[in-house]
């Protein structure tokens, strides 16, 4: 194996890496011994990688035990000499060549404990020997000229603080001293630091030459010894802890982080670097995590994702991370909570992910405390000014976690530089979509939106006028999620015309499959049996409105189901006109054939038209449901719809129209707001001609759902009259995404439906069930005689109820 070979693979195994380099080389220690002595020593990804590339740049010090090389090198040999090992060399000592059990480290050489030795010149005597200690002014000392002071330290430390507070008790010094220095010659520098400059104690603890300075003063201010003072951090006032020197003062980890800031080589954002590429640019922690070569195996959900949490069993993503499962502080559920670091109390994810109009301040903001009713935003709760503090461009409190203005002014700041023309002015047609996302309720979703490349690519494009901006422009690009949802948000914002999408993506794929036939008769055909019967027929059937990807679907099924039975026909060198009814069957017969069903359409609509004569091709009866029957479990799952309040309301509401109603999931995402009404009281929805009065426990969540259905998309709330959002603006959730959902509650669709089906059957008429549930009047026929269902029965009931005066 080459270097070049193993390179990649010490990004994604260094550890089987390390173990096949050391199973190379000794062969007494097999390759499970092996990988568990690497597996102690490797530690983290970040050190098992460097460990394993430097392995494989110089695998010769397994057997040689020389540096220069890292010290996880030298604490690996040594492991594996422990373990076991014979052929591994131990670590030797660079200058004297002694095989070491342990080591001491000068840059990336290793020496023994009498070559490791620092020889300086001695302050007091003058002669060059073995550095032993330094004096109280920091300068060399050797062993026989040692800086000795007579006192003890821990009497002159209390001297030093009953000067500040006379009352000071002295085994309370003693335990600080001990807890912030526990060797005595650290307690003698500190003794002495403390008896040079006494000021340190009240309020100049950021001057402290020691580290232990700081965390001694804590010790006593919170023991609660008067007259001490702890410091500020010297570049931003706060009073917190400060450990870490820089120019020469003690400062907070904040302000160092600050120090070291630098521009991502990557992503650009100016943060203090979580690590450098191979060439020493910087990356940003968020470049870092999500990295594809960092990331790792989830061992709940198998993706491969960012690493949340690490177990014993493996690595855990964010979204399968464990949480407690507590009382939500602010909606009362009991679910999987986060505490929150501004109030301490649990807060469960939808309501760490939910936005709303503060009953303080007003202002639109995340929810931190308070109740659902009574929402309160993360200033009021905590209106710290240190915490919040105020975007210097717009002048509001934001908890700003990075230099420079609040996510709402980045955001003005990215549109400005998208969507301006060369005289620097947002064009008029763009100007609705630019107030729309400056306004958007949701900041941080738009910045995610704008930043991906393709989007910011377009809306340049359309703002420099190097595209036009009209539907035939954007259909010019290939086809994907993202360019339909860049449409349905210039639409929403009035920037394009609306038009049915499904249709012209219909229209076209007609086209091109037409223009792919062989045959010039098939061509001509397959037009007409698309454009003038299916496409003709949907139109009808829609009444003007949108057409749905299920319909679509069906009208594709039909045109490819033609497509395979002309393809055939010109194998056989035959046409549609020259098939007989042999030819047919054994087309239908064959093993390979698809869509038979579905071509029997085709056929009867060629018979229709005179196109083919003499064959016989009748539809399937359909002789009513052909799966199983299982009401105990629908009851069971609508129960657990009605009364759990942990699912969301939108899937409640959804699973129940299903459950109760037979709704199919395409008619379910169809519903605007407007098919549910409310009247004296009561609430009814209206799914057909007549509405249905709905009962409590559904009405109530049919009027949440109205009041909080909410949109995924980035311009947030707009005009929607559906029922049930979807991610793109103007549009409702499509059938499918319906459809997961409900799965996800357990519910069987088609299964669901068929019972719920039949048993409203059995006791409704079928002119009442066509009219209630929206379906054809021959469709509510046929599930009437399935279920052995008449109307009789039904007037029976009727004429048993009161008459209402």
């Amino acid at each position: 194996m080459t270097s070049t070979d193993q390179s990649p693979r010490a990004v994604t195994d260094p550890v089987g890496l390390i173990a096949d380099l050391i199973t190379r080389v000794e062969k007494d220690l097999d390759h499970a011994a092996v990988l568990a002595v690497v597996l102690g020593v490797a530690g983290g990804r970040a050190k098992s990688r460097r460990l394993a590339e430097a392995l494989a740049a110089r695998p010769e010090v397994l057997s040689d035990g020389r540096s220069p090389a890292p010290r996880a090198i030298g604490d690996l040999l040594i492991a594996l000499r422990k373990a076991g090992a014979t052929t591994i060399s131990p670590p030797v000592c660079r200058d004297c060549g002694r095989h070491l059990r342990t080591f001491q480290r000068r840059g990336q050489d290793w020496y023994c404990s009498v070559c490791a030795q620092e020889t300086a010149e001695c302050a007091n005597c003058g002669n060059t020997r073995r550095l032993h200690s330094r004096d109280r002014s920091g300068r060399p000392r050797c062993s026989m000229c040692p800086d000795t002071d007579p006192r003890d330290p821990l009497d002159v430390i209390h001297e030093v603080i009953t000067r500040i507070s006379p009352a000071a008790d002295r085994e309370v010094i003693t335990e600080a001293v001990r807890r912030s220095a526990p060797r005595p010659s650290y307690q003698q520098k500190l003794a002495w630091a403390l008896e040079d400059n006494p000021r340190l104690l009240t309020g100049e603890g950021h001057l402290a030459p020691l580290r232990a300075i700081p965390r001694f003063i804590d010790a006593l201010h919170a023991a609660d010894v008067a007259g001490i003072v702890r410091p500020a951090c010297p570049r931003c006032r706060r009073v917190v802890r400060i450990d870490k020197p820089l120019d020469g003062q003690r400062v907070c980890r904040n302000c160092i982080a600050k120090s070291r800031i630098e521009e991502c080589s990557r992503c650009g954002a100016r943060r203090e670097p979580a690590t450098r590429d191979a060439q020493g640019r910087p990356l940003c922690p968020k470049c870092l995590i999500t990295d594809p070569a960092n990331l790792e195996t989830c061992i709940e959900c198998g993706k491969r994702r960012m690493v949340s949490t690490r177990t014993p069993d493996g690595p855990i993503c964010p979204n399968c991370r464990p949480l407690p499962t507590l009382v939500c502080s602010i909606c009362g559920r009991t679910a999987p909570c986060m505490l929150s670091k501004l109030t301490g109390q649990p807060r469960c994810g939808r309501c760490d992910q939910r936005e709303v109009h503060c009953t303080v301040c007003g202002r639109f903001r995340d929810i931190h405390s308070g109740t659902i009713d009574a929402p309160v935003c993360g200033p009021c709760t905590k209106p710290d000014a240190e915490l919040w503090r105020p975007c210097p461009t717009c002048g509001e409190a934001e908890r700003l976690t990075t230099p420079g203005p609040c996510r709402r002014c980045t955001l003005k700041q990215r549109l400005n530089g998208l969507l301006t023309d060369d005289t620097g002015a947002v064009p008029s047609k763009l100007q609705a979509l630019n107030d729309a996302l400056a306004g958007t309720q949701r900041t941080a979703t738009a910045m995610s939106w704008l930043s991906k490349g393709i989007v910011s690519t377009i809306l340049s494009d359309l703002a420099s006028g190097r595209r036009p901006l009209t539907h035939e422009a954007l259909d010019e690009l290939p086809d994907s999620k993202v360019v339909e949802h860049i449409r349905s948000v210039l639409v929403a914002a009035g920037a394009l015309p609306p038009r049915d999408e499904q249709m012209v993506r219909l229209e076209r794929h007609v086209k091109d499959l037409v223009a792919s036939h062989a045959t010039p008769e098939g061509r001509q055909i397959l037009h007409r049996y698309a454009t003038w019967h299916l496409i003709r027929r949907l139109r009808r059937r829609s009444r003007g409105n949108d057409i749905t990807h299920t319909q679509l679907n069906v009208v594709r099924v039909h045109l490819r189901a033609a497509v395979y039975l002309l393809d055939w026909l010109k194998d056989q060198d035959l046409t549609l006109a020259d098939c007989r009814q042999s030819d047919l069957e054994r087309w239908m017969t064959r093993n390979e054939t698809q869509l038979r069903q579905e071509a029997g359409h085709f056929v009867r609509w060629a018979l229709a038209q005179k196109i083919a004569r003499d064959l016989s091709f009748p539809a399937v009866k359909w002789n009513g449901p052909s799966q199983a029957m299982n009401d105990d479990a629908r009851w069971a799952t609508a129960r657990r719809l009605l009364h759990d309040d942990t699912i969301r309301t939108e899937d409640r509401l959804a699973g129940l129209l299903l459950l109760l109603y037979a709704q199919w999931p395409s008619a379910i995402s169809r519903l605007t707001i407007d098919h549910i009404e409310e009247t004296g009281g009561a609430v009814r929805i209206r799914l057909g001609n007549v509405p249905i009065d709905l009962p409590e426990p559904v009405a109530d969540l049919a009027l949440q759902q109205v009041a909080v259905r909410r949109s995924h998309a980035v311009l947030a709330r707009t005009a929607s009259p559906w029922l049930f959002p979807g991610g793109q603006p103007g549009r409702p959730i499509s059938a499918w995404a319906m459809g997961e959902r409900l799965r996800k509650l357990g519910i069987r669709l088609a299964e669901t439906r068929s019972t719920a089906l039949f048993q409203l059957a059995t006791e409704l008429p079928a002119a009442i069930l066509a009219r209630s549930l929206g379906i054809h009047i021959t469709v509510a026929v046929k599930w009437q005689r399935a279920a052995a269902g008449d109307w009789g029965a039904y007037a029976a009931e009727v004429s048993r109820r009161p008459i209402r005066k």
